[in-house]
């Protein structure tokens, strides 16, 4: 739990975004910060953050063709696809389904659909993690999820929507922030940042130990490594990757 401290530098940091407090208060910042702040600061950090991240996913994404369909083709459903930037590390011929449960990405979705014209696009669906009902069971073979989990409502629940759409044999990548060491200084600042930044950056949870969830969802078999992201004056260095095989 959060020491003295940490509590006090907390109500200090509130007190500094006490306009996005009033402005939540009143109703005002969701619907703003749902529009155009997040989008826009999403994608000023996602540059930053494909930078850092991208030697990751280029190994992450390596072995996707082996989970290739009976069909031979690759049918991949990418949750919370925001503006696109995972799709130039999809193999050629991929036929991806987008799904976010926020559409105000369209602007940097369409710059990067037209960059990476080697997928097929099948549909972009406005939904949430936990709640795929319009994906039929079984029905991909690969689910991505970059820099979600943070900010579902519910890890759990949206695990087992990626295990219902999944075909048996199919896998899901993954590739999130998470709590630090509890001992660490960076897990002090998480400490203090939380509850700004989860009102801020649209529910963003910084102390989530999502390998937790991952180990007690239903995977045949998993691949996590713990791996650092440094971005300056972010809380959010810790971070797993890997994929669950259904």
């Amino acid at each position: 739990e959060a020491t003295a401290s940490a509590l006090l530098l907390r109500a200090g940091l509130a007190l500094l975004a006490w306009p996005v407090y009033l402005l939540s208060f009143l109703g005002i910042w969701e619907p703003f910060c749902r529009k155009v702040f997040f989008p826009f600061f999403l994608e000023k950090i996602s540059g930053a953050h494909d930078k850092k991240s991208k030697k990751y996913k280029q190994e992450l994404f390596r072995n996707l063709p082996d989970f290739r369909g009976p069909s031979g083709e690759l049918r991949l459903l990418e949750i919370g696809t925001g503006s696109g930037s995972n799709f130039q590390f999809y193999p050629a011929g991929c036929r991806v389904t987008c799904t976010d449960i926020n559409p105000n990405f369209q602007e940097g979705l369409s710059r990067n659909m037209k960059k990476n014209q080697h997928l097929h696009y099948e549909q972009f669906l406005v939904a949430a993690g936990e709640d795929l009902r319009q994906v039929p069971s079984g029905s991909v073979d690969a689910v991505v999820c970059t820099l979600v989990l943070c900010s579902v409502h519910s890890v759990s629940s949206t695990l087992r929507e990626v295990l219902r759409v999944l075909r048996p044999g199919g896998a899901f990548y993954f590739l999130e922030h998470v709590a630090a060491e509890h001992s660490s200084w960076t897990y002090f600042w998480q400490q203090v940042c939380y509850p700004t930044w989860k009102l801020v950056f649209a529910g963003c949870c910084l102390t989530r130990e999502l390998w937790k969830n991952l180990e007690e969802a239903k995977f045949s078999e998993l691949k996590i490594q713990h791996i650092s992201v440094a971005i300056p004056w972010m809380p959010i260095e810790p971070h797993i990757v890997g994929y669950g095989v259904k």
